[in-house]
């Protein structure tokens, strides 16, 4: 059902007037084990995080990569895991089976399949946001309509189409990384305080 409290639909130009969202917390990047088993650790103890994931672009017809990296905000860390470095750990894979922790972003469908093939795992608690906005009759259901229907906010795509198994992430990297997590909670939030969340 539609609220008339919120737009159906922005258009590319009314997006671009608006101001940037950006990650201002802090954004670990994680690239050995032991950090991994750290990391994960404080993210069991969350109860919503915002996810996404990054796949080095293919130019080529044919030409597949696997996820190389795993991005899990919390409102003020976002924990970056480069699993072409690191791997799907089973640690990590059973956070990702957690029902009792809310994995929270859009399209997260094609992300959730990809990460099952370097680990099988059956999801538990994820939430896909174009779900809920569907359902209050937005039209526009992609992350950047989104955090600018109910966020006020543009999301930059500037790094998606870098090279994410690169030896070492670029701030820009790693910026758009921890924002893309970060804004998809969020927009949970969002929903909640407008009561289109249960």
């Amino acid at each position: 059902m539609s609220n008339p409290s919120i737009p159906q639909s922005i258009t590319k130009e009314e997006i671009n007037k608006l101001p940037q969202l950006q990650f201002e917390g802090k954004s670990s990047v994680v690239i050995d084990a032991e950090h991994a088993k750290v990391c994960i650790k404080e993210l069991s103890e969350a109860k919503i995080l915002g996810f996404d994931t990054e796949t080095r672009p293919s130019f080529k017809k044919g030409e597949h990569y696997k996820t190389a990296l795993l991005q899990l905000s919390t409102e003020k860390k976002a924990y970056l895991f480069r699993l072409n470095k690191i791997g799907f750990s089973d640690q990590l894979r059973d956070l990702m089976a957690d029902p009792s922790i809310q994995k929270v972003g859009v399209a997260i469908h094609d992300d959730i399949k990809a990460l099952q093939k370097l680990n099988n795992f059956e999801p538990g608690g994820f939430e896909e946001l174009a779900d809920y906005a569907k359902k209050a009759g937005v039209k526009n259901l992609g992350l950047r309509s989104l955090a600018a229907i109910f966020l006020d906010g543009r999301v930059s795509k500037g790094a998606k189409l870098t090279n994410w198994e690169g030896d070492v992430l670029t701030q820009p990297q790693i910026a758009y990384a921890a924002t893309d997590a970060w804004v998809g909670l969020k927009i949970f939030l969002k929903f909640q305080s407008l009561n289109l969340v249960k």
